[in-house]
């Protein structure tokens, strides 16, 4: 699964964009420098998400929406078109 489609997931999931769970987790004390482990008892605490969603959301929390470009462009499930996160919901996602 690419790193966007975890994003997207999560949205169908919790009715909520990243940018949402970006507000919460800064209401929260959460950004560059926490550790994930905080972060995914949160996630899995009030939203029933599992490790690998809550990484996805751990990494832009703490990072922000760039990406390492390793699957960047290529083919397949785990391809990514960008090196940018898209954010703002799925359906406003002028890549899709």
């Amino acid at each position: 699964m690419s790193f966007q489609s975890y994003l997207d997931n999560i949205e169908t999931k919790t009715g909520l964009t990243p940018r949402q769970f970006l507000a919460l987790a800064e209401e929260r004390g959460f950004g560059p420098g926490t550790k994930a482990t905080p972060i995914l008892e949160w996630l899995k605490t009030d939203y029933d998400l599992g490790r690998g969603h809550g990484m996805a959301l751990v990494h832009v929390i703490t990072k922000g929406p760039k990406i390492g470009d390793a699957h960047v462009g290529k083919a397949g499930t785990h391809g990514d078109r960008s090196d940018t996160l898209w954010l703002d919901g799925a359906a406003s996602n002028p890549d899709r």
